[in-house]
């Protein structure tokens, strides 16, 4: 297993109300992701369920004119405000029908930049919540979220020796 990151190594609470740490973790950072540590950040004692998304560099892509062999990832100086923007918005307190009071949905958040190889991750969300259908409805609203608004680009490497921007 990685180091501990420097953004993680603060002793993580376990306290459902200390949902402003979690956006203080989220971060954009070239360190390697670690994505054990974000899920016991977002665990709580109310958590019935902790769902993780990793975006991994893979060797395809439809537009590349043959294997994809990295990627370089570069940020804007703010990515991590808007990172850690979306981050506080996603933790709020939502009912489930089921339940006679409402338990908090607890997120965060990282995406890494720099040179990645195939299989390295890119980008890691986790959420736990009481309930599955909240941390994956959650959990699939910050990624799309995290991918349209914050100010990450990709550069795609191919063995053909070609390198383009994708997505601007």
């Amino acid at each position: 297993m990685n180091a501990t990151p420097e953004y993680l190594q603060k002793p993580l609470p376990n306290d459902p109300s200390d949902i402003d740490y979690l956006a203080k973790i989220s971060v954009v950072t070239e360190k390697p992701l670690d994505r054990l540590l974000l899920e016991d950040a977002v665990r709580s004692s109310s958590s019935g369920a902790c769902v993780t998304f990793a975006g991994v560099v893979r060797d395809h892509d439809p537009d590349a004119p043959g294997t994809v062999s990295r990627l370089e990832y570069s940020a804007h100086p703010e990515a991590t405000d808007y990172l850690q923007h979306i981050i506080a918005e996603a933790n709020q307190t939502h009912a489930h029908p089921d339940d006679k009071i409402a338990h908090p949905i607890r997120v965060a958040a990282a995406h890494r930049i720099g040179s990645l190889g195939i299989g390295d991750e890119a980008l890691l969300v986790a959420v736990a919540s009481a309930h599955r259908t909240e941390a994956f409805r959650t959990c699939t609203e910050v990624v799309e979220r995290i991918k349209a608004e914050v100010p990450i680009w990709k550069k795609q490497f191919t063995s053909t020796g070609e390198a383009h921007w994708v997505g601007i």
